[in-house]
């Protein structure tokens, strides 16, 4: 009962403090419109941001798809749409959607960007609105400046006074309120969108210094020595990264030097970055993470003129192994915690296999996009490719707290610990061996997991232990499992939506056709019951989840620890190198 009123206090608090930020942020927006406006350009930085030439296409034709949701209104001006959620509503308000129709480029696209942009200036430029948060503002700012050409091409003087004067309004309030985003790239948008806006605004040089100081401090904070961030979301790493990648070089543009800890940031986190891409460039998908947008990691890296090779030993608790044309990455480390884990998965020794361009092996990803349900679920030790007993979780989330923008997190509670981890690279490839803690509190098991990957990267073998470590799991497996009452488990493998799958040798193999042409054949040794069953992939710009396959192994722990050796194998008659240069698994626009 206490702990039920606690939680319910915690959460009283917590929307207490949401409505406080919504009133101290619709304070401060009205308050910066009473700022003397900016009148032109000291400088503008050359458009960093990259757009798809597709998504452009769409919203031109009136199809938005933000989010998970599709909102279909050809001729409907933007601000006029049905809002869905708090989530699309937030992406449209963020402006991002702007790189897209630059990337199209026409007079359609420009009449759009155009109309959508004055349109919120008369509706919402008055500090009115969801858009007046520092993360969003910040974001809208850093779109504004770098299209600015784009957006005011054509357009009559009193359209540009209006431009400038809510550029200036949106300045100010930044300046007065990015210490309330929270800590993390929310922060990061806030502040870059600040030092944009400083150096390229008439009589906003001000900020620029204040700023600066400010984005090296959360450098200093949030970036980890080994270059990682708190939440362990590789694609959020590679957010941060590009935003300090466009501070820094406008920054260097305007003569201006950057400051230590934010220079020595980019250093840490662009090896981590190259440890967590997969062969065929796309980065590991955990923890709430993506592939990234296409040509994004790329480019962020290029751009930061750093060099150095990924780091030896783990990347944000990432393990990478990598022989021939395969890449093998690996979560060997607890799940993120507190805030940092409102979007964590359970996710702890799973693992994904690319070969050359083909992802072969995947996580199901986020399910945020689609609703709670579907959060929840790809949040589950199911939804990855890894070891789980059935009915459980290795980590366990927490109750629902409400957030700034109106969503909810669930934060971790219970976290599988990692108690063991050892990697070497011998003569004839890669290993490592790892173990967690997830099921000793419930069951008493402590699972154990080694890899070994060929050097050719033709082969992957790999064995999973499940069973006590010490006389006092041993005694809590008993109590389990008296009265011979097993303990159920699966492996579970996720397969990309472009593999195709079949049952082979009579139920002992799976066989795994990759449209590059490779074959690839899954066996194992053991007790076990193998199946390939249905699974999904969810991609953040689709709007439905994509059916695919999933290699299931199923056993048991009866008394004592269970023990599954398996293989994944190119087939013998699969060359070394294929000429794969179609890529027909690019998301869907």
């Amino acid at each position: 009962m206490a702990a039920r009123r606690g939680t319910a206090e915690r959460r009283e608090e917590s929307g207490w403090t949401l409505r406080k930020a919504r009133l101290l942020n619709r304070w401060h927006a009205r308050l910066a419109t009473l700022a003397r406006p900016a009148t032109g350009f000291v400088s503008q930085p050359e458009p960093r941001t990259i757009g798809s030439f597709a998504r452009g296409r769409q919203l031109v034709a009136g199809n938005f798809l933000f989010s998970g949701s599709l909102v279909e209104g050809p001729g409907v001006g933007l601000w006029d749409l049905p809002m869905p959620d708090a989530a699309f509503e937030e992406a449209l308000q963020g402006f991002a959607w702007l790189d897209d129709l630059a990337a199209v480029g026409d007079a359609a696209a420009r009449g759009r960007a155009q109309d959508w942009t004055y349109d919120w200036i008369a509706r919402y430029g008055h500090g009115r609105g969801p858009g007046w948060t520092p993360d969003l503002t910040g974001r809208r700012l850093i779109r504004w400046i770098n299209h600015a050409l784009f957006l005011m091409s054509g357009r009559p003087r009193e359209d540009t006074d209006l431009y400038f004067r809510s550029l200036a309004q949106q300045t100010n309030f930044l300046s007065r309120r990015w210490q309330a985003a929270l800590p993390g790239l929310p922060r990061f948008e806030a502040l870059t969108g600040l030092i944009y806006a400083g150096l390229a605004l008439t009589g906003m040089e001000r900020h620029v210094v204040p700023a600066a100081q400010a984005l090296a401090r959360e450098c200093s904070e949030q970036i980890g020595a080994g270059g990682g961030i708190p939440t362990r979301n590789p694609e959020e790493l590679l957010e941060v990264f590009t935003l300090l990648t466009w501070a820094a070089q406008a920054l260097a543009e305007a003569g201006r030097v950057t400051p230590r800890q934010h220079m020595a940031a980019i250093e840490r986190i662009a090896p981590t970055l190259r440890a967590l891409r997969h062969a065929d460039g796309g980065l590991a998908r955990f923890h709430g993470g993506g592939r990234g947008l296409e040509g994004r990691l790329d480019h962020a890296l290029a751009a930061s003129g750093v060099r150095a090779a990924p780091p030896g030993g783990l990347a944000m608790g990432f393990a990478r192994l990598s022989g021939g044309r395969t890449s093998v990455i690996v979560d060997v480390a607890a799940p993120p915690a507190g805030a940092a884990s409102g979007n964590a998965h359970a996710s702890t020794l799973a693992f994904e296999l690319t070969s050359g361009r083909r992802p072969l092996i995947v996580n199901c990803g986020s399910g945020a996009p689609f609703g709670a349900e579907w959060r929840r679920a790809g949040r589950a030790t199911p939804s990855h490719s890894t070891l789980a007993i059935e009915g459980f979780s290795s980590s366990r989330l927490g109750p629902p707290t409400p957030v700034p923008g109106g969503t909810v997190q669930e934060p971790l509670l219970e976290r599988a610990q990692v108690i063991h981890f050892r990697e070497a690279l011998g003569p004839d490839g890669m290993s490592l061996i790892a173990g967690h803690t997830g099921y000793v509190a419930s069951h008493g098991l402590s699972h154990m997991r080694a890899f070994y990957l060929s050097e050719d990267g033709r082969s992957l073998s790999a064995e999973d232990t499940l069973g006590p470590l010490t006389p006092a799991e041993e005694a809590r497996l008993a109590t389990i499992t008296a009265g011979a009452t097993p303990v159920r488990f699966a492996l579970r493998f996720h397969l990309h939506p472009d593999v195709d799958a079949a049952i082979d040798l009579g139920g002992t193999a799976v066989s795994l056709a990759l449209r590059s042409g490779e074959l690839w054949i899954f066996r194992f040794e053991g007790p076990g019951v193998l199946a390939v069953e249905p699974s999904v992939y969810l991609e953040q710009r689709r709007l439905k989840p994509r059916a695919s396959r999933q290699i299931v192994l199923r056993s048991e722990v009866i008394e004592t620890a269970a023990r599954i050796r398996w293989t994944l194998a190119k087939a013998q008659d699969t060359p070394v190198a294929i000429r794969d240069l179609d890529r027909d698994d690019v998301l869907a626009e």
